[in-house]
């Protein structure tokens, strides 16, 4: 059953085109992702589903009688209401279900005429339709889930991550048919993100989202749309489906350029040869080579963001906390902590929202003062702070200036120097964009632009808070590929656990009140370690309440009936324990085999992907024996090392 058709779809402004004739629709139960570069029309194209921005050609059409739900990137709530206000006030077909239904049974109670009679009867019936009755419970199930409990709260008193909660949960609680989201995971911390991802997998809503978060995109969508160019791609399978088919795409689009180009210097000659009286046969060259200038003419797939910049010469002192605490009232947020940091270090810092993650950022860089304890930062540390609220850009000022109000030119990694205009090119603002005003750029290119004026400063500590956020997953995948081989130190809060997971050494975990634990891990090896405790928790706390029904029990004499059935319930508890102690353990790794499977599963592609490679080049040689016997002791170990590591991976699985 469709819900959504876009068809034929266009939008411009002045010279730009954000796409151009595009279709796809959305049908019941799809879940569906729009991934495209900041500034390809994404937030536009969200406006113009929700009505409020107007194609110029083309239509969208939405099933009748179904409820559609939009969640916006930059939501508006009420500022003057608390959150009970704001739910009470709603666009919600439920409010209005019981608004309605109250406001008549008033009617018919002041005035039983045979016309309210009617109209009450009538709200009683869509009242059970609609099963509004039961709205309270299911508004205090959603609030709990996402921890939503103070309901006389104002909302201006609220964060940014709690108002998102709120936005959120007004959107759920309609109970939508179609919701379609606009970056739903920023300003929601881990937690919740993970709820969410359960909530929508578990739910029947049809679903069309904007997001970057790849994790997130994973596990909930099962095909993404790409735009690209201004046109429509469709890919039916998850992330890593999507990056190959898109590789392969590319590839054959920039053959087809290659293969086009050269006909078209040899077509180009022969036309301008050609004398003007041109017979039949003649002309439909002509036709054709138009056809070829306008595929050779076409753009090459975009190169990648280049970020190489230097980066300042760092000492042997860097960051030093000596049992630093910091309280705000009675909330503790740092309890005393100590670390000092190492060269190449990258460390991700996690915990929920308000625990003081940020807080910590702004120690280390001088902008908060602590209670106790000392902070003491070496001499030749040049911090680079990407900050979660970003910079406020002057938007009457052109790209270029804003990079040449910092340096005209920008030494390189490797010794040599770009200019302004050169760096910004290689930061996907080509040319013709670089003299246009900041107001005319996009969430997410102003973001790019914020994180380049951070870098060509030269940092060799790079604070970094929530800096995934309205990123594409191009400058993404750029910006990871960087830190990676950043040779500074590197302080990473984020939601986005596929970006911590690629990068991070350890993690600064917040416990709550002021605990901070220093785990040795990915932020996935840390959330396994988590689970790991709760579980043996549950099972301690199990075995302790068994233990104590045994250690009360009966002295050696002729049991009374009442301590027999008392005997008889302590054999029952015993073994209800038992099973469900049983499949807890039967089903749980070690944390050392689980890690060991999460590297066998990368390995194993990887092997295999050689194991080709290899049997190619030997079928590729022709009578360079010394060559065939090389590449053929290479392949006779590389398939026993691809046995060992697959029998190993079966082990575990058996083990499961």
């Amino acid at each position: 059953m469709n819900l959504l058709s876009v068809n034929q779809l266009s939008k411009s402004y002045g010279p730009k085109t954000l796409f151009n004739k595009i279709s796809f629709g959305i049908n019941y139960g799809d879940k569906v992702a729009i991934v495209a570069k900041n500034g390809s029309g994404k937030t536009t194209l969200f406006k113009i589903l929700k009505g409020i921005e107007i194609a110029d050609e083309g239509d969208v059409v939405f099933r009748k009688n179904i409820n559609v739900a939009f969640l916006d990137q930059n939501f508006n709530l009420d500022e003057t209401l608390t959150i009970s206000g704001i739910l009470k006030t709603a666009d919600n077909k439920f409010v209005k279900c019981i608004n309605a239904y109250d406001a008549a049974l008033l009617e018919s109670e002041k005035n039983p005429s045979p016309q309210n009679m009617q109209k009450y009867d009538d709200a009683l019936h869509l009242m059970t339709e609609l099963n509004a009755w039961e709205y309270e419970t299911d508004i205090q199930e959603i609030l709990s889930r996402l921890e939503i409990y103070d309901l006389t709260q104002p909302v201006a008193s609220l964060s940014g991550g709690q108002k998102k909660r709120v936005a959120l949960a007004l959107v759920l609680i309609n109970k939508p048919d179609l919701v379609i989201m606009d970056e739903p995971t920023n300003h929601l911390d881990i937690d919740m993100i993970e709820w969410l991802e359960h909530y929508l997998q578990a739910s029947t809503l049809s679903i069309l989202l904007v997001t970057h978060d790849r994790y997130f995109l994973d596990e909930v969508c099962n095909s993404i749309i790409e735009l690209d160019n201004g046109e429509i791609v469709e890919y039916h399978g998850n992330f890593e489906y999507f990056l190959t088919k898109k590789a392969e795409r590319e590839m054959i689009k920039n053959a087809e350029i290659d293969k086009a180009r050269n006909l078209y210097r040899r077509e180009l000659e022969w036309v301008r040869k050609m004398p003007k009286a041109r017979g039949t046969k003649a002309k439909s060259r002509v036709d054709a080579f138009s056809e070829v200038e306008q595929k050779a003419k076409q753009r090459r797939t975009e190169k990648k963001i280049e970020l190489s910049v230097k980066m300042e010469r760092l000492g042997s002192k860097i960051v030093e906390l000596h049992k630093i605490t910091k309280k705000y009232d009675d909330k503790t947020i740092l309890n005393p902590f100590t670390y000092t940091f190492m060269n190449g270090e990258k460390i991700g810092v996690v915990g929920k929202n308000g625990v003081g993650k940020s807080t910590l950022l702004k120690i280390i860089l001088g902008e908060e003062q602590v209670d106790g304890g000392k902070v003491q930062v070496g001499d030749t540390v040049v911090f680079g702070h990407y900050s979660q609220g970003g910079i406020q850009l002057n938007n009457d000022k052109r790209i270029l200036e804003v990079v040449k109000d910092i340096a005209e030119f920008i030494p390189l990694a490797n010794g040599t120097s770009l200019s302004a205009s050169q760096l910004l090119t290689r930061f996907n603002f080509p040319p013709d964009l670089q003299y246009n005003f900041v107001s005319k750029l996009s969430g997410g290119e102003k973001r790019r632009l914020y994180l380049l004026t951070i870098l060509v400063k030269n940092p060799n500590f790079l604070i970094l808070d929530e800096p995934t956020n309205d990123l594409d997953i191009v400058t993404l995948q750029t910006l990871e590929e960087f830190l990676d081989e950043f040779k500074g130190c590197v302080l990473i809060v984020s939601h986005d656990r596929y970006f911590m997971d690629r990068l991070v050494d350890h993690v600064f975990a917040f416990e709550g009140d002021g605990e901070i634990k220093d785990f040795p891990g990915t932020y996935s090896d840390y959330r396994i370690w988590k689970q790991e405790q709760k579980l043996e928790d549950k099972e301690a706390k199990k075995l302790i309440s068994f233990e104590a029904i045994e250690a009360g029990g009966l002295a050696p004499h002729i049991l009374t009936q009442e301590e027999v059935h008392h005997t008889q319930i302590k054999k029952e508890i015993k073994q209800e324990v038992k099973q469900e102690i049983k499949p807890l353990v039967a089903k749980k790794l070690s944390y050392k085999t689980q890690r060991e499977l999460e590297e066998l599963e990368k390995e194993i592609p990887t092997l295999e992907k050689k194991k080709l490679k290899l049997e190619l080049e030997l079928a590729a040689v022709a009578n360079d024996y010394t060559l065939i016997q090389e590449l053929s002791e290479e392949l006779k170990k590389l398939s026993e090392l691809l046995d060992s590591r697959s029998m190993r991976w079966l082990e575990i699985q058996e083990e499961l």
